[in-house]
């Protein structure tokens, strides 16, 4: 008897992109070396986890508990720097429910760092430093010309024309029936602004030069500060290379207090969208009261990373085995 399965035993990419992805590890590995970033490596299952109104970790039954493989490894990455670890990165595995498309795979592979004493700002350089290092390692064609930076309020004023940090909800809801063929729209201030992201502004950005996208709505701070000087934004950036986001970038929050409160709100809102009941990062709040060092970090995509690197349009075709063939 055949088994359905006498194909899928097979790796989903091919064994130039594995190489690919081996040299890209290197490349990167290189990189943060040479800039005083110590490897770290910190768990998959914890306990905790950040809340987000937007991701769901996967949940797994250890010895009578829930446990958690995590969305990132921003919280024990913190413990690390709160410890005194210094300027860090890590190469890892991280793991989001229902995420399955071009871009997403449940289980996939992420670059985060966090550079002590640095802005977000110095961030902005320190990830267009590593582009075009790794872009140059692989022979990638990079424009010579600085990458853009595009404020959220500029980019909504230039492709919807909307005051977006003025709009009041209902001014949204008639920019996203005017410009989307979506029915029925959402009624939250932030579903509305993520709808209209993703669809009307998300693919103008970086297509001719990677572009960053920064000072998004407080309401969208997630773990970034508030801006010293407009507290209507964060001091949160995203980079876009053609239309695709690669990275999401802040200058952390080091006030525990303001995580609370955050997390407050988060919970309140997923039980509002009966959306499963998460535990929060305790061990991250205790950490961030004894000192979380002023500091700035950011979380990028390895796989999309290769996507762009190589040309290939499904993240398929990047990994060795899919979640369909996992």
């Amino acid at each position: 008897m055949t088994s359905s399965c006498s194909t899928d035993w097979r790796p989903g990419c091919s064994v130039e992109m594995l190489k690919t992805r081996s040299d890209l590890r290197q490349c990167i590995r290189e990189f943060f070396v040479t800039q005083d970033y110590l490897e770290v490596d910190t768990p998959l299952l914890s306990g905790d986890t950040v809340i987000d109104v937007h991701l769901d970790p996967l949940v797994v039954p250890v010895d009578g508990r829930s446990m958690f493989l995590q969305t990132s490894p921003e919280a024990s990455m913190k413990r690390l720097l709160a410890a005194g670890s210094g300027s860090i990165f890590q190469i890892t595995r991280s793991f989001r429910s229902a995420e399955q498309g071009d871009l997403h795979n449940p289980e996939f592979t992420i670059l985060e760092w966090y550079g002590v004493d640095t802005s977000w700002r110095d961030q902005l350089e320190v990830t267009e430093e590593l582009i075009r290092h790794v872009a140059a390692a692989v022979n990638r064609s990079l424009a010579s010309e600085p990458f853009l930076v595009t404020t959220y309020q500029e980019a909504f004023d230039r492709y919807l024309e909307i005051d977006v940090l003025a709009a009041s909800v209902e001014e949204l809801q008639s920019c996203a029936a005017t410009h989307l063929d979506a029915s029925p729209l959402p009624d939250g201030r932030d579903d509305l602004l993520n709808l209209l992201l993703a669809e009307k502004v998300e693919p103008q950005l970086g297509n001719d030069v990677p572009e960053f996208l920064v000072d998004y709505p407080i309401s969208q701070a997630a773990l970034a500060e508030a801006s010293a000087e407009d507290p209507r934004i964060a001091r949160r950036f995203e980079l876009y290379l053609g239309g695709m986001e690669l990275c999401n970038g802040y200058q952390e929050l080091t006030d525990a207090q303001e995580l609370r409160q955050r997390e407050s709100v988060g919970r309140t809102v997923r039980q509002q969208r009966s959306l499963s009941e998460l535990p929060g990062a305790q061990r991250l709040l205790s950490a961030m009261d004894a000192g979380l060092p002023a500091c700035s970090g950011v979380a990028l995509g390895f796989d999309r990373l290769l996507m762009w690197l190589t040309g290939v349009s499904s993240i398929e075709e990047c990994l060795p085995f899919s979640f369909e063939r996992a």
